[in-house]
């Protein structure tokens, strides 16, 4: 993994425009941790939005998809009492620091314009606390897909894998071809991110039961083994430098024809655009065989620290900007996510995106919507971590199926 960056920039008094008062807005501090190339693109639109409102914005980039370094940053940061005015944050992260009572209150600007009514009830879940608005949600990622170089899958007889049997008869026609069947980075999210996929293609309750409720029965049970037997036969097709590498460079091989496929959520898809790849044409995108008609799903959002009185104005202009349709679009397109908002139209979107936002609002309609494991959206991030723990040392081979399946209750319930 990249040493993580930090850019700490002079703050700078914005010019222009102010929210609902004659005083200068100051500018915003925002922590992140987008910083690949397609990330970037999709952050630059909210950093020339709000540019173009007179806001001036300083950059705080934390390399590591997961977010967990930016977390680090982020605790010595509250810590010395010097907050940022935003912070991209997921799930139970954002509930976590809103419990410590470390979040400003967007109750107002959220009644002005009507958020209750236009972000979907799952995203309201992390966006409220004790039924106050503490952050704004930028879009909505499914983890569950699928990215697969079309050539290399033309060449294979062109059928996207429906269901385990057919996905591994695709790998190892992939082998054949003497490229990587999988292009992984061993990072413990990713590793989670496949296995979080691996549970839920066993069966939309299983997922449930296991990663929602934590029901020992399912984390003890026979399904849970096959997952991890599932997981070991998958490390078969990685490489042998996988260990450390960022996800956007596993997509990169897929992109440049050195691996047939890659397990990752949707914002792979902004790598593949950046790189000027089409849908349908240079790639793939499909579910994770066995999960279609579900979605797994994570939101990033902005958390709004308490800052100084000075500062809040710039703070809600930054929510308003991430909430106004025309930023959801033009974010979204750019980032490979779905809008935060129900009412955002699909025309922008590539075929993937129009995918996306069909399937994300089929399985809400459905009740098979469920929050990510591997991206804090199932559980506690203590429950996420012991989880996580398991599952990379299962897929390192440090651990058989079975002694996976005796840790991963053992951890659960010590995490709980």
């Amino acid at each position: 993994m990249r040493k993580f960056l930090m850019t700490t920039a002079a703050m700078a008094l914005a010019l222009g425009v102010t929210h609902g008062g004659a005083r200068a807005a100051e500018g915003v501090e925002v922590l992140h941790w987008w910083t690949a190339g397609g990330e970037a693109a999709a952050l630059d639109v909210l950093k020339k939005d709000l540019e173009g409102k007179g806001i001036a914005w300083t950059d705080m980039p934390v390399a590591g998809g997961g977010g967990t370094e930016a977390m680090t940053v982020l605790r010595a940061r509250v810590t010395a009492g010097n907050a940022p005015t935003a912070v991209q944050m997921l799930g139970f992260d954002i509930l976590d620091w809103a419990k410590e009572g470390a979040l400003g209150n967007l109750d107002d600007i959220a009644a002005k314009e009507g958020w209750d009514k236009v972000i979907p009830t799952a995203l309201q879940q992390f966006s409220k606390y004790d039924g106050h608005w503490i952050a704004a949600p930028v879009n909505v990622h499914s983890t569950n897909w699928v990215w697969i170089n079309k050539a290399a899958l033309d060449k294979a007889g062109g059928k996207e894998p429906a269901n385990w049997d057919e996905l591994v008869a695709l790998l190892d026609k992939f082998k054949e071809q003497g490229i990587t069947p999988v292009a992984h980075g061993g990072q413990p999210w990713q590793d989670a991110t496949i296995f979080d996929a691996v549970v839920l293609s066993l069966g939309n309750d299983f997922y449930k039961q296991a990663f929602i409720d934590l029901d020992p029965a399912a984390l003890s049970g026979d399904k849970m083994k096959e997952a991890f037997d599932r997981m070991t036969k998958l490390r078969s097709y990685v490489d042998d430098n996988f260990s450390g590498r960022d996800w956007n460079l596993a997509s990169a091989m897929v992109i440049e024809n050195k691996a047939g496929l890659q397990f990752m959520g949707d914002w792979a898809k902004g790598e593949f655009i950046k790189a000027n790849k089409k849908p349908g044409t240079d790639f793939v995108c499909m579910r994770f065989p066995g999960t279609q008609g579900s979605v797994t799903f994570n939101s990033d959002q902005f958390a709004m620290f308490k800052v100084a009185e000075a500062k809040i104005p710039s703070q809600l202009e930054m929510a308003t900007a991430i909430e106004s349709p025309a930023f959801q679009s033009a974010f979204n397109v750019v980032k490979g996510s779905a809008p935060a908002r129900t009412d955002v139209s699909d025309e922008a979107f590539d075929d993937c995106g129009k995918k996306a936002i069909k399937d994300l609002a089929e399985a809400n309609t459905a009740g098979s919507l469920y929050g990510s494991m591997a991206h804090g959206h199932a559980n506690p991030a203590s429950v996420k971590n012991a989880i996580y723990d398991v599952v990379t040392r299962q897929f390192n081979g440090e651990l058989s199926s079975e002694d996976a399946v005796k840790e991963l209750v053992s951890a659960v319930e010590a995490a709980k």
